[in-house]
Parts: structure tokens; sequence; C-alpha cells
């Protein structure tokens, strides 16, 4: 096992440098980067300024004003709306932003910083990454874990329920509910909610913004933990219902396929009852796949539908730090929150193997690779 997980760990290095890389060449074809940004709103300024002169005669702004040599530069210019712009200042811009280098170069620094956890400083917050990410992070993990432990306490009664009634009316009616309910995208039936109970067109009983109230500091104690259950409801409930299907049959298949095992058939003869046959010696069985794909099941509602949930309740996490990096094109901030979604999904994924070997010794994955 131990020469598994060395292998497993070599290839998240190239798995990593290949997504970032390829991540990086999509942004370098992208219109509207920071340097864009720049021009832009030095230009919106400049128009500022001229509205505000009377009797005409713009005179210099300091940002090329138009004529001289900066309108005839930034005729040639690679930026949209660089005209009239000083090439002197494009160029200072393109220092700051560090676009002075190739693109070759500014990759091969960014991996290499990146190495080392050192993701630079944003462009438009003026902290550091790193700061950033560790500042936000856990309000991600936080709702991935909760989501994470809600699935699986509804899922895991429901599928063992299920396998028990088996072609059942409760059966039949508890897969439709669940089907249907795993059709509905998490994001859809947040803005669902949204509008039932926090204040859309219906009910106002729960907050529409962030994790806890303004005055959360001035609570006691049993105030902190009811105003943060409050405030995580609605999220929560956006998440879970999208985690059902697949968990809930994964447990009824599962459950399925040991009570028709020999030594369930062998317990009942010796007189055991049925639910001493079924948590006594079906359930540890049958719980074995479902448990080991808990860190799996982790990273899947974290990447999916926790981003989504974070931009629509304006949850202060990783999710709305990329999102609203991507919309201001603060590329190290982009760049860097990818870069740990990645890394913790690539790990995870090995703790999710792992899992497998620890709750069954009897999986082997060198073994099977062998």
């Amino acid at each position: 096992m131990f020469h598994y997980i060395l292998r497993r760990l070599a290839l998240i290095i190239p798995t990593l440098v290949g997504i970032m890389v390829i991540n990086f060449a999509i942004v370098q074809t992208a219109p509207g980067g920071p340097v864009e940004q720049a021009i832009a709103q030095i230009q919106g300024l400049a128009v500022d300024a001229t509205a505000r002169i009377s009797g005409g005669g713009g005179g210099d702004l300091g940002v090329g004003g138009g004529g001289g040599s900066g309108g005839g530069g930034s005729g040639e210019s690679k930026y949209r709306g660089a005209q009239g712009l000083d090439p002197d200042i494009i160029k200072r811009i393109e220092k700051q932003f560090g676009f002075d280098k190739p693109w070759w170069e500014r990759l091969a620094l960014m991996m290499g910083n990146y190495a080392t956890f050192d993701f630079g400083q944003s462009y438009f917050r003026d902290r550091d990454v790193m700061d950033l990410v560790l500042d936000k992070m856990p309000v991600s993990i936080t709702i991935g874990l909760w989501t994470t432990l809600l699935t699986y306490l509804i899922c895991i009664p429901l599928g063992i329920a299920k396998a028990v009634r088996d072609g059942s009316r409760f059966d039949v009616w508890t897969s439709g509910i669940v089907i249907v309910a795993n059709a509905i995208p998490s994001f859809l039936f947040a803005i669902l909610l949204i509008i039932l109970f926090a204040g859309g067109r219906y009910f106002d009983w729960f907050p529409l913004r962030g994790l806890t109230s303004e005055n959360f500091d001035q609570l006691s104690l049993l105030g902190q933990i009811a105003d943060y259950f409050w405030h995580i409801t609605l999220p929560l409930l956006a998440l879970v219902i999208g985690g059902f299907a697949g968990l809930t049959m994964l447990t009824k298949n599962s459950f399925l396929d040991q009570i028709h095992q020999q030594y369930v058939t062998t317990a009942r003869a010796k007189g055991l009852t049925e639910r001493r046959v079924l948590y006594g010696h079906v359930f540890r069985n049958a719980m074995l796949i479902v448990i080991a794909g808990f860190p799996g099941a982790f990273i899947s509602i974290l990447f999916s539908g926790a981003l989504f949930i974070e931009i629509i309740f304006s949850l202060d996490g990783l999710g709305l730090l990329g999102f609203e990096a991507a919309l201001t094109r603060d590329y190290p901030v982009m760049f860097g929150t990818l870069y740990v979604f990645t890394l913790l999904g690539l790990v995870m994924n090995l703790v999710g193997d792992l899992m497998y070997h620890v709750v069954d010794p009897r999986i082997d994955f060198e073994s099977r690779e062998a």
C-alpha cells in the first residue's frame, strides 16, 4: 500500500501542473484582462474629468489626452480602449501587473511560486492571496461538511428503509421523490427558497446574506449558535436536496446485495431476529462502500453546488471569492483559488481510495494494479 500511495502522490504533481497550464493558456486568450481593466478605469476618469471642464479645451489630463506621440503609439496598442493613452503609461501598467514579461516566463514564475504556496498579491484587494484563501476557506469547508453530514444522516436511513421494503409502495414513492429532487439543480432550488422564505415574495423568515448577523459578537453563546443555524438553513437545504439520489440508491443497492448473501440466510436460520441480522451483520458490510465514499462526496459537494450557493446567498467563501476574481480579472486570486481547489480535490480523492482499504483491508490496490 505504501508504494501505491507514493505513486498517487507522484501523479498529483503532473496532474496539478497540467490543469494550471491549461487554465493559464485559456486565460491568456480571454479579453478584458487586468491591464485592459486598468486602462478602462483611467479612460473613464479622463472622460469624467473632461466632462467637468467647461468651455472646451480639455488640455493634457496626464493620460495621453489625445494627440502627440500618445495617440500615435496607442493606435497600434494590443489593448482595447487604449486609444489616446500614452504608451509609457501602458508600459507602467503592464509592469505593475507583471505583463511586461512573455507568457512563458510568467507561467514558469507562477508555477515556481505556487510550489511554495506563494500566490502573490491580489491585483485589486491589496492583500496577499494566501491570506485571502485562508480567510475564506473555513466558510466553504463548513458548508461542505454540514451538507455532507446531513446528506449521509438522511440518505443512509432512507436507503436502508428502501432496501428492507424493496418493491413496496414506500420504495416506489420515495424513489420518485428522490429522482425528482435530484433533477432540480441546487442553485434553482436556492432561488425558489429565497422567493418562498427569504422575503422574495411570500415569507420573510430567513436572512438572505451571510452566515451571521451584524450583532453576532454581542450575542450570547446560545444566541450565536442559533443565529448561525438561522443563516445557514436555506443554503444547506439548497445543497442537500440535490445530493439525495446517488447516496440513497447506493445505500439501498448495497444493502440489497448483502441481504441476499449466504451468511444472512445462515443467521436467519439460527433464529436471529430480523433487526439483529440487519444491524448486527448486514449493516457493517453494506456500509463499507458508503462510508469510504465520504471524502469523495464532500469534494463533489464543495466543487459543484457550494460555489453557486455561496454566490446566491453572498456567503464569503472561496466560491464567491473566485467568482468576484473572475469578474475583475484578478488573476492571482483566480489561479490561487483554482490551485487550492485542485490540490484539495486530488488529495481527497487519494484519501477516498485509502478509506476503502481502511474500512475493508481485503481491498488491496497494489495487487489489483499488478
